[in-house]
């Protein structure tokens, strides 16, 4: 996908961060903009953003961890615009603890919003994309943690690992319609993700020094939503962003997996202050309660 101009946009998650940026950005390449989150206000406001620029946008509220609110989503982006040009399926929460501090609901919770949103999202509009006669571009928001794990993250990774998987699947079922698919893996960025999402355990701790490693060494929103217009022009499979954040450990992962665990184990350190290790070895965790 090339030609941005007068072509329908919707960006889920687009109230803030990544998502945000990037609608700003692609108004800025002549896309009109559906703009979708969970909250009303800062939907409206990125909305009315895009429209002080001239082109048209439109806010959504919507809960992307519901299929019915997703449903209703497309309804009403085709009863208004008649076509999807470009999914952006971005909406996401983070996550931080080690696996045996985490209840099943924050499981519920990540899964919910990061993969089942995605997977919301794909079922709902890529039908109808390829009913209007195919064409366009499907972009899913992993993260550079869909391509290497850490440990106090695994309720994070499993999905963002998830929707690498989904990408480049549908990437090879989408093309004979001319649609094409790209996945989008971030490494530290300076949005407001640390801060809102849940953390618990021995990585609670350590939330302000995570904070203070994101805002130091993170890269904008703005360039990621840089590279991620540049990856659909190129119809990129894999968009890594900024690459040196994400790309030494990912090749050492392909050539050495003890190499890349031993870094990684000091990557989950250094970000989230958890020493898997040591977390570990006074006792072994008691089995969680579906309820707690």
């Amino acid at each position: 996908m090339k030609d941005f101009q007068d072509k329908i946009a919707v960006i889920t998650g687009a109230g803030s961060g990544i998502g945000r940026a990037t609608a700003l950005r692609l108004a800025g390449e002549g896309m009109h903009v559906h703009v979708v989150d969970i909250d009303a206000d800062r939907a409206e406001k990125v909305a009315d953003e895009i429209r002080a620029t001239g082109r048209d946008a439109w806010a959504h509220q919507v809960d992307c961890s519901k299929h019915d609110a997703i449903v209703a989503l497309a309804d009403r982006v085709y009863e208004t615009s008649g076509r999807v040009d470009l999914l952006h399926n971005n909406a996401g929460i983070g996550h931080a603890a080690l696996a045996h501090e985490t209840r099943i609901e924050d499981w519920e919770r990540v899964l919910g919003i990061n993969l089942w949103g995605t997977i919301y999202g794909i079922h709902t509009f890529v039908p109808r994309m390829i009913a209007q006669g195919g064409g366009g571009h499907i972009v899913n928001t992993s993260s550079g943690l869909g391509l290497i794990a850490v440990p106090g993250m695994a309720p994070y990774c499993a999905t963002k690992f998830a929707v690498v998987g989904i990408s480049e699947s549908i990437r090879a079922e989408l093309e004979p319609h001319g649609i094409g698919v790209s996945v989008i893996c971030p490494g530290l960025i300076q949005t407001d993700i640390v801060r809102a999402s849940p953390v618990t355990g021995a990585a609670e701790a350590q939330r302000a020094r995570t904070m203070e490693l994101y805002a130091k060494h993170g890269a904008t929103a703005d360039s990621v939503a840089k590279d991620i217009v540049a990856g659909i022009r190129k119809n990129k499979a894999v968009v890594v962003t900024p690459a040196s954040h994400v790309m030494p450990v990912w090749a050492l992962k392909r050539v050495s997996h003890d190499a890349y665990q031993s870094v990684a184990k000091r990557v989950g350190k250094r970000v989230l202050g958890v020493d898997a290790t040591e977390a570990l070895a006074p006792s072994a965790p008691k089995p969680a309660s579906s309820g707690s």
